[in-house]
């Protein structure tokens, strides 16, 4: 009890003399930075980084960005005649392929993009049919240009990079909306 009065005795002379009583702020830590290589992209390597730049603008503890000179990549994007498909090795790692035949079927690129991605930084497919979510991929409407993930999604990629969240090695396809 005396301990607590003299405090703020103490806190009251500090105010009325001008001096600034500071308190620690909460220490954060850095985000993870992901390098990812679209140079094997192609026609989309554009469209790769506005992927990223959609997550970057979404979540606070991950970054994606561009693999520099010298360095290995995290994850590395490729281009080809398939479908969309991302192949992970472990939380942060591995590659996806931006698939011509969602394209050419009229699936919105930057949707596409950050789709591939979501599942690189530990999202699953969802086939909820929502345009709302991202991971719904292609069960949402060819239509549907929402890239962005839904609060959820970046909710759970934020805590997935806030500790060291395990997430097993998988394999991720498009597929047809049945």
């Amino acid at each position: 009890m005396l301990l607590r009065r003299l405090s703020a005795a103490l806190l009251a002379i500090a105010t009325l003399t001008g001096v600034q009583v500071a308190t620690a702020a909460p220490a954060s830590a850095a985000p993870r930075v992901l390098y990812y290589d679209a140079s094997q992209a192609q026609e989309f390597r554009a469209v790769v980084d506005q992927g990223a730049q959609i997550w970057n603008n979404r979540v606070a503890n991950v970054r994606l960005v561009p693999v520099p000179a010298g360095r290995t990549p995290n994850i590395r994007v490729y281009a080809d005649n398939g479908w969309p498909r991302t192949y992970t090795t472990s939380l942060g790692n591995g590659r996806w392929y931006m698939g011509r035949e969602a394209v050419n079927d009229g699936y919105y690129q930057p949707r596409i993009a950050a789709h591939e991605f979501g599942h690189i930084l530990g999202l699953p497919d969802r086939r909820t049919g929502l345009c709302a979510d991202l991971m719904s991929g292609s069960s949402a409407p060819v239509s549907c240009a929402n890239a962005n993930p839904n609060s959820r999604e970046a909710a759970t990629v934020d805590a997935n990079f806030r500790s060291s969240a395990a997430v097993p090695a998988r394999t991720y396809v498009w597929t047809t909306a049945a």
